[in-house]
């Protein structure tokens, strides 16, 4: 299934899923009570069927075969959000080496550039400390958590923070966890997860820049209204296949700015569900990203967006995430 949340026409998320090559939403709470003559609380909203667990997915997928036509809606009519807007957790992860080592070199560039002999200067550099994340990298998962109250879908606008000059964005994979678990195996992990989407993690690089030296990862770089792009659906994971082997894209104004594949993954999402899960509970609903695809932001061309831009994310079987760009907002007083 390729589930989402919509607003409807009064204004109220509902839960639905996409049909006929997603150009059409079914609402699933009016197609049960039309089928069935009555409510179910498991349909109430995307969260509510997931926390129903294999019984409330079940339900979902006979409706979305039989979906009755009084219960569809045109696509272009609806306003999706975020798949589970908010979710109960986030974790952003860093699962990608190559986009570590370029995103570091490409730093140790542009502050070369800034010197009145930039070769000189780069050949110069100090890279212990990035050598340093490298190393903690390859010993294990590492990820932060984000904030779960900017987290926005495809039909939202980007509203550019009024702190930075040098917005950025990252094509990431992601994963809904499915049910409460602790201490899970990697072997068993497969099984808690309940489907993916596409998470674009909007980043202001120059606060980046100079907070990251604190060794307390991002914060104002990444903490900001609508920073947490997801969507456009949540694709269950009996749907998707094989998770790792999935083409990702990036592009800008319809011109490419990077691609990779999910292969390239150094920790795969069971991998930081066994982490994070040892001696802490993971809850239905929770999100894990899988931080920037190699190629898949800005920063390793030392290129960056700008008011207006359309950035558009692509997963093979997931879809495409659509965002548009919006002005600088003022500094607030």
């Amino acid at each position: 299934m390729r589930l989402v949340t919509y607003t409807d026409a009064s204004g109220v998320d509902r839960a639905g899923a996409l049909l006929n090559q997603d150009q059409q939403v079914l609402d699933l709470s009016t197609a049960y009570r039309l089928l069935e003559g009555r409510e179910s609380a498991a349909l109430g909203s995307i969260l509510a069927l997931v926390e129903g667990g294999e019984a409330a997915l079940e339900l979902a997928r006979s409706l979305v075969v039989r979906a009755p036509s009084a219960a569809v809606l045109e696509r272009d009519g609806v306003k999706l959000r975020a798949p589970i807007q908010p979710p109960p957790q986030m974790r952003d992860c860093s699962c990608f080496e190559l986009h570590l080592r370029q995103s570091f070199a490409a730093a140790r560039r542009a502050r070369a550039l800034r010197t009145e002999d930039p070769e000189a200067t780069l050949k110069a550099m100090n890279t212990r400390a990035d050598d340093r994340v490298i190393e903690t990298f390859n010993k294990q998962p590492i990820y932060y958590k984000g904030n779960r109250f900017a987290v926005i879908g495809i039909d939202d606008e980007f509203q550019w923070p009024s702190f930075s000059r040098a917005m950025d964005f990252e094509l990431e994979f992601g994963c809904y966890i499915g049910k409460r678990g602790k201490d899970i195996s990697r072997e068993a992990a497969r099984t808690h997860i309940v489907g993916f989407t596409i998470f674009n993690d909007m980043s202001a690089r120059d606060a980046q820049a100079l907070e990251m030296p604190g060794m307390l990862g991002p914060a104002k770089s990444k903490d900001f209204d609508t920073a947490n792009i997801m969507g456009p659906c949540l694709v269950t994971a009996d749907e998707l296949g094989d998770p790792y082997d999935l083409n990702m894209v990036a592009r800008v104004n319809g011109e490419e700015w990077g691609r990779g594949n999910t292969r390239d993954m150094r920790w795969r999402f069971e991998d930081v569900i066994a982490h994070v899960s040892r001696s802490e509970t993971l809850y239905p609903g929770e999100f894990l990203g899988s931080g920037t695809v190699g190629n898949g932001c800005g920063l390793e061309q030392l290129r960056y967006l700008k008011p207006g831009d359309v950035v558009e994310l692509e997963i093979d079987g997931i879809g495409v995430l659509r965002t548009q760009v919006g002005q600088k907002a003022s500094s607030e007083t």
